[in-house]
This record gives C-alpha cells, structure tokens and sequence, in this order.
C-alpha cells in the first residue's frame, strides 16, 4: 500500500534533507496533517522565504536577508580582528560563546586539490582585499582541524607573511579530523581562547 500521491510527495522532500530517512520523512510528513492552518502558512511561507530572501552577506559571505548581515551591523565589535570560518553554521558555534567580539569571514570551502577545490573556488581573494581594505590587524583561523583546514590556514598565512597582520589560528583542543559543527562549546572556548601565532615572528 502506498499513501496519496500528495503524501508521498512531501515525504520525498522531506528525504532530501540530510539525515532524513525513509521513516522520519514519514512521521514529518503525516505530523503536517495535524497542522492549522495558520502554522502550515506560516511553514510554506518560511520555505518560500529562505530560498527567496536570504542571501550571502556582501561584507563577510554570512546568511542575511539584507546586503549585511546582523554581525557585520553591530558597531560594537573590535573592527581589528578578523576571524575566518569555513561555513555561516561555524559563525552561529562562536557567537552561541559570547566570548568573541571581533568579526568573520566566510571563505565558503577549504582547499582541497583532489577534490578539485583551489584558492580561487573559494572566498580567498576577497579574505585578503577585505583585511587590506579594513585595515584588519588580526587574522584568526577558526578552521576545520582536518589536512584541507590545515591547507588552507597554510596558505592563508602565506598570502599574509609579509604583512603587519597577525596571523593565529585555534588550539588544537579541538581534535583532528572533528567536525566544527560537533564541538562542544567548552572546548571551542578554550581552543579561541588558546590560540596559536602563526606568522610574523619578526
């Protein structure tokens, strides 16, 4: 027996979302029948909306729905320091700390020759303007402790070895190979806290 089509439909698009198997989608899919209908407005217009008005912020590359995002508008952070993440989920583990004040970048990817990925499939290139524009004194790289994220900060530092700005990345209290999005905060904490220099040892 199958369901209606129109069920079936739903929970094959429940199924391309990550981590949703043949059973979640079902349980997700038959739960919307409970729905009033003012949530399942509300729940169609929120799909509608985030493939329509987000958007990738202009200054940093993070999710927002206008031209900057909601870090890159707060004039109270530390204009001089600049730390570099992977990915706009990575920015939401650092400010859930509320210990770091500076702001991000988002380079969208790491490095990765076998996979194709060079410096300038990713946001590099504007990393580098964006430090030189603002005048960035510190650079943090807050980057997967993977061989790509190790790469990366590498080549990272390079671009930067023969300019005033101090270059850093985390400790590795985060362990090799981990996910950032699995981190505990704790650990995250201290690993921003640690930090470690990585160029300009004049």
């Amino acid at each position: 027996m199958k369901y209606p089509a129109t069920i079936q439909n739903l929970m094959e698009c429940f199924q391309k979302l990550p981590g949703i198997g043949e059973k979640t989608a079902e349980r997700l899919a038959l739960s919307t029948l409970t729905f009033d209908d003012e949530v399942l407005e509300v729940f169609s217009n929120s799909l509608r909306d985030v493939k329509t008005k987000i958007k990738k912020c202009e200054r940093c590359n993070n999710l927002a729905e206008d031209s900057l995002c909601e870090v890159c508008k707060d004039n109270t952070r530390d204009p001089k320091i600049l730390c570099v993440v992977e990915n706009p989920k990575n920015i939401l583990l650092f400010e859930k700390l509320g210990t770091f004040h500076g702001y991000y970048h988002v380079i969208d990817g790491l490095i990765s020759p076998l996979d194709g990925v060079n410096p300038e499939d990713i946001h590099i290139p504007k990393l580098i303007n964006r430090i030189k524009e603002e005048k960035i004194e510190e650079v943090i790289l807050a980057l997967k402790p993977s061989v790509e994220g190790e790469t990366t900060s590498l080549y990272i530092s390079k671009l930067l070895s023969n300019t005033n700005v101090l270059v850093s990345k985390i400790a590795h209290g985060v362990p090799l190979g981990a996910d950032m999005d699995y981190v505990d905060s704790l650990t995250l904490e201290l690993a921003l806290e640690n930090r470690k220099k990585i160029s300009n040892d004049d």
